[in-house]
């Protein structure tokens, strides 16, 4: 039951991680795969009680949303160039 819990977590920070991109993607702010990976590091110092592991989770799960832009190591705040935005997919 705790797995089903954990990926609950992970899809709700992909989920924010999508939906955020698709509404405020025109915004100047730096790529949400910076955000994750930030949560994914700060889940790990402080991974001995229950909230680190959400941190983690959650990071992990907005790290994912974003991880083409991860892949590209986009540090600009420049906004994603304007194309037909899906929900399942990995930006």
């Amino acid at each position: 039951m705790d797995i089903l819990f954990y990926l609950l977590i992970i899809f709700a920070g992909f989920a924010i991680g999508r939906i955020g991109h698709i509404y405020a993607g025109h915004l100047k702010v730096p790529h949400h795969w910076i955000y994750g990976l930030i949560m994914t590091i700060t889940g790990e110092i402080i991974w001995d009680n229950f909230l680190g592991l959400l941190i983690v989770l959650f990071g992990l799960g907005l790290f994912i949303s974003d991880f083409n832009d991860f892949k590209k190591l986009k540090f600009d705040l420049k906004p994603d160039e304007i194309k037909k935005k899906k929900f399942w997919d990995i930006d």
